[in-house]
C-alpha cells in the first residue's frame, strides 16, 4: 500500500486560509476528497489553518473518506490551557489525531520554536505519542534543534525538507542545518513539496541534489514520500510527482521503495491499526 504522508483538504467557505490570499490563484477555492477519488493510495491529512476548527473538520472528512488513516492537526501551543486543548483533540478524534502541526513558517519570529513557554505543550505531544510535524525553512532549523534537544523521544517530522531555496540553488547552508537535524534519532523527513520551490515551473533536475542529500542525511529508512496536494498541482499533477518521486528513490535509495512510499510514514505515525481498520494493509 502506498501512503501519501502529506495531502491536504480545504474548504475557503468555511473557515479563513489567511495564506491563500497570496497563493496562486488555482489554490484559492476548494479542494476535497472526490477530486482525489481516482486514486487509490491511502493518505494523512495535514492542516492548512491556525484553527482548531479545521482539526475538527478534518476528522469529519476521514471518518467519510476512504483511505485516510490519520490527521495531523493544529492547536494553540502557546495557550495557557494547550495541554487540555490537545488531549480533547485526541479523545475526539478517536484515533485518527496523529501529529499537530503549528504553521511556523508564518509565525514572524524566528526563534518561536525555542520559547520555554512552548515545554509543556510539546512534552504533551510526546506524552500522547503524537508526531511533531516541523513546518521550517532554513532559517528555523537552529530553533528547531535547541527544540529538539528539549524533549528526548519526540518524534519529529521535518516537513517539505524544511523548503530549501532550490530555485536560487541555495544549497550549502540548508545541506548542513539539515544534516544537523538528521543527528537526532527521532526525527524523519517527508520527501515532498520540492517541485513547487523549483520556481515558476516544475525543474526536475534542480531537485536531484537535494533529494540526494535527504536520503544521505536520514537514510532510506527515515524518510517518507508525500504529495504536497493540492498545492503540488501548481506544478504538476499527483501522478507525475509519484513518478518523479520513485524514479528518484530507486536512484538514490534502492532497495528501500517500501519504506518511503508506505512503512516509515506507518511506523511513525502509527498507522498500522487504521490500515487495518480501512481494509488495507501497510
Amino acid at each position: 500500500m502506498i501512503i501519501d504522508a502529506h495531502r491536504h483538504y480545504w474548504d475557503p467557505s468555511r473557515l479563513e486560509y489567511g495564506w491563500l490570499a497570496h497563493a496562486p490563484a488555482a489554490l484559492q477555492r476548494a479542494f476535497l476528497p472526490p477530486e482525489m477519488a481516482a486514486t487509490h493510495d491511502a493518505c494523512i491529512l495535514v492542516q492548512a489553518a491556525p484553527d482548531e476548527r479545521e482539526t475538527l473538520f478534518l476528522f469529519d472528512l476521514a471518518r467519510q473518506t476512504d483511505g485516510v488513516l490519520g490527521v495531523v492537526g493544529w492547536v494553540d501551543m502557546e495557550a495557557d490551557d494547550a495541554t487540555h486543548r490537545i488531549a480533547a483533540l485526541v479523545e475526539q478524534g478517536q484515533g485518527l489525531l496523529r501529529g499537530i502541526r503549528p504553521m511556523v513558517q508564518d509565525i514572524p519570529d524566528t526563534e518561536w520554536l525555542a520559547r520555554p513557554s512552548l515545554d509543556r505543550a510539546f512534552d504533551c505531544l510526546r506524552d500522547h505519542a503524537l508526531v511533531f510535524d516541523a513546518l521550517v525553512d532554513n532559517r528555523h532549523l537552529r530553533a528547531l534543534s535547541h527544540r529538539l534537544t528539549r524533549h528526548p523521544g519526540l518524534i519529529t517530522v521535518v516537513d517539505h525538507a524544511a523548503k530549501p531555496n532550490i530555485a536560487d540553488r541555495e544549497f550549502a547552508a540548508w545541506a548542513s542545518a539539515i544534516a544537523r537535524v538528521a543527528q537526532v534519532p527521532d526525527v524523519a523527513c517527508k520527501l515532498s513539496g520540492l517541485l513547487t520551490l523549483t520556481g515558476a515551473h516544475a525543474d526536475e533536475a534542480a531537485i536531484e541534489p537535494f533529494v540526494a542529500h535527504i536520503f544521505e542525511s536520514f537514510g532510506g529508512q527515515r524518510v517518507m514520500w508525500g504529495s504536497d496536494w493540492p498545492v503540488l498541482t501548481t506544478h504538476a499533477s499527483y501522478e507525475q510527482w509519484k513518478a518523479l518521486a520513485q524514479q528518484l528513490v530507486r536512484r538514490f535509495a534502492p532497495r528501500h521503495e517500501a519504506a518511503v512510499f508506505g512503512a516509515t510514514a506507518s511506523a511513525i505515525y502509527s498507522l498500522n491499526g487504521r490500515a487495518a481498520a480501512s481494509g488495507r494493509t501497510a
